[in-house]
């Protein structure tokens, strides 16, 4: 008989975990509290507008093709996939920004624009940054996080020095022009920790952004989840949604199942790809294995204030992908990071889909996201809320040099104390626990209970780390650790 698997949650990593699992012949049933799926990846609809609520960058396609060719797919079966030209453009003042187009040779004439023999330090450190994703993504990222000897191979061992420097220290080393150095530094904020506290060999994520490129799943990143739930249920993955889990059930030391909604359901093994915290909380305390001084010490990823804005005209001066450094990056890092509170003059980042896909926005019109990063566990009221978004629109007008506040037609928004209500996430976090050296593969939240037996965890707190394609993985590494404990 097929043992039985109750998954907590339907994020990217409980998808991948479940199809995984019923490959492998287990009978799957994912909870999910909300009433869709997708976790922090839901969509929003209003007004003829899509907005993705969640992850708006799909970097590293080759791990989507890993991923769907495992099961003898591809994603081209299930949604079509742009190479978005330009990238991304960064404003650094009014009508003054620098734009990434979609190929290295762009790129390094742009770096050689902006400052003459830039170019030349670009390529070495690229070349530098493609060998790291080679070792990291084709191999690193998919060990299980459970000895500190998987990070022990010939390769590594000659890279020693790039766990022990940092980011922003081998940036700042070859690129004296400050913008062209902020713009290499971004790419880590997906890692959620300052640059200079990111160890040097994450550069690969600067492969991924300026080798690989970025890209855009046509009718949004939603499309990823559609595809994924469309193949979890080609393998017989029971989803049942609007039930949120009341407890984890443990027998003598071994999980036996969950309660939903006050009715038991019985399970041979629980996953949860819910908040590793607040799974936690579904146990009694002496079957956790962390305490909340233990979560309280961690460095977490930003949380962010979101706004989804329908617009009733055509936006000029913007990309699909457009970021805003025109205010002191440090400082509103300070306000993340070390001395948790409201940025005064906050980065922010905006998406504009329908500038690409002509689903996002009805004709004319023009879907618009905007983001701030914050610090978790931060006050969030409305009138914080209203406050930041009209700080961003007064700068966002000036910048691009147009008006476009008379032109919205709605805004919703969505922060803190949302992440918290809708995701039980930690202290409102929005992209889980960050990549520094000391919460790195072994050091981060196991993927099994120490405590309980045949109880599991995947996700962006646990290993490889946060962002959608290491979600994937983490999907992929747990049902291997379980399939070989159960084997």
């Amino acid at each position: 008989m097929k043992k039985s698997i109750a998954i907590i949650g339907s994020g990217f990593s409980a998808l991948s975990a479940s199809c995984y699992l019923a490959k492998e012949g287990y009978k799957v049933t994912i909870f999910e509290k909300n009433s869709s799926i997708g976790g922090r990846a839901r969509q929003l609809k209003k007004d003829g507008f899509t907005f993705d609520i969640g992850p708006t960058w799909y970097w590293m396609p080759d791990v989507f093709e890993r991923f769907f060719n495992d099961f003898n797919k591809k994603p081209s079966d299930y949604y079509e996939l742009e190479k978005l030209n330009p990238a991304y453009s960064v404003y650094f003042d009014k009508d003054d920004y620098i734009t990434i187009e979609d190929t290295l040779e762009k790129i390094y004439l742009a770096f050689e624009k902006e400052e003459p023999g830039s170019s030349k330090k670009l390529k070495k450190f690229i070349d530098n940054a493609q060998n790291n994703y080679e070792v990291a993504i084709k191999d690193l990222v998919y060990r299980p996080g459970v000895s500190p000897l998987e990070l022990v191979t010939p390769v590594t061992i000659k890279k020693i020095h790039q766990f022990l420097s940092t980011i922003k220290r081998d940036v700042r080393k070859e690129f004296k022009n400050n913008r062209l150095a902020q713009i290499l530094e971004f790419p880590v904020l997906f890692l959620g920790a300052k640059p200079s506290n990111t160890p040097s060999f994450y550069s690969f994520m600067n492969y991924a952004d300026f080798g690989i490129g970025t890209f855009h799943p046509k009718k949004g990143m939603y499309q990823v989840v559609l595809a994924m739930e469309k193949l979890a249920k080609s393998l017989g993955v029971d989803i049942k949604t609007e039930n949120p889990i009341d407890k984890i059930v443990v027998d003598k030391g071994k999980a036996t199942g969950i309660i939903s909604k006050g009715k038991t359901y019985n399970a041979d093994i629980v996953l949860s790809g819910a908040d590793y915290h607040h799974s936690e909380t579904l146990l009694s305390k002496e079957n956790r294995q962390y305490s909340e001084k233990y979560w309280s010490k961690k460095t977490f990823a930003p949380s962010s204030l979101l706004f989804y804005v329908g617009f009733n005209k055509k936006l000029k001066n913007v990309n699909h992908h457009t970021l805003f450094f025109d205010v002191d990056f440090e400082a509103h890092a300070q306000d993340i990071y070390d001395t948790p509170k409201w940025p005064e003059n906050p980065l922010f980042y905006a998406s504009f889909p329908s500038i690409t896909d002509e689903n996002s926005a009805p004709d004319g019109k023009e879907a618009g996201i905007f983001l701030i990063p914050l610090a978790p566990g931060i006050e969030d009221t409305e009138a914080l809320r209203t406050l930041y978004f009209n700080k961003i629109i007064d700068r966002f007008e000036d910048l691009t040099s147009q008006e476009v506040k008379d032109s919205i037609i709605f805004k919703e928004s969505f922060c803190v104390n949302d992440f918290i209500k809708d995701y039980n996430s930690y202290k409102g976090n929005a992209y889980g626990m960050a990549n520094t050296l000391m919460q790195t593969a072994f050091l981060r939240p196991n993927l099994k209970s120490n405590k309980v037996e045949n109880l599991y965890f995947t996700g962006q707190l646990t290993v490889p780390g946060p962002g959608v394609p290491p979600a994937l993985i983490s999907g992929k590494l747990v049902a291997d650790l379980i399939n070989k404990h159960q084997v």
